[in-house]
């Protein structure tokens, strides 16, 4: 009895750094990484801590996948075509929350 196996080695596996730069400084700082695989890294930051940039790879599926983000003080912020979004709210919902604002309960009211 003889068995095969094929064993498939990615491509991730044999990627290489393409482009690397970091340069940090009093005042922020900037990076960037590129690979030979397609993943790609672009950022840049200011001296209180806010960050700007950009990541990206192609899916198993060959779709090119990009996000760009801002973390500051409101937090970390992705946008992105290719993130989940939450399904529209329904009219009835709007409705019950714009009436819950405008009748707002009575002080001292337990709900």
């Amino acid at each position: 009895m003889a068995a095969a196996v094929g064993i498939v080695v990615s491509d991730d596996l044999k990627a290489e750094v393409l482009s690397r730069k970091e340069d940090v400084r009093p005042d922020g700082f900037e990076a960037l990484l590129e690979t030979s695989n397609s993943i790609s890294r672009k950022e840049s930051g200011d001296e209180k801590g806010n960050i700007q940039g950009v990541f990206g790879w192609v899916s198993p599926e060959g779709v090119k996948v990009e996000v760009s983000y801002v973390a500051d003080e409101n937090g970390y912020q992705p946008k992105s075509d290719s993130l989940p979004t939450p399904p529209p709210i329904p009219d009835e919902i709007q409705r019950a929350l714009k009436w819950i604002a405008a009748n707002p309960p009575a002080p001292g009211s337990k709900i």
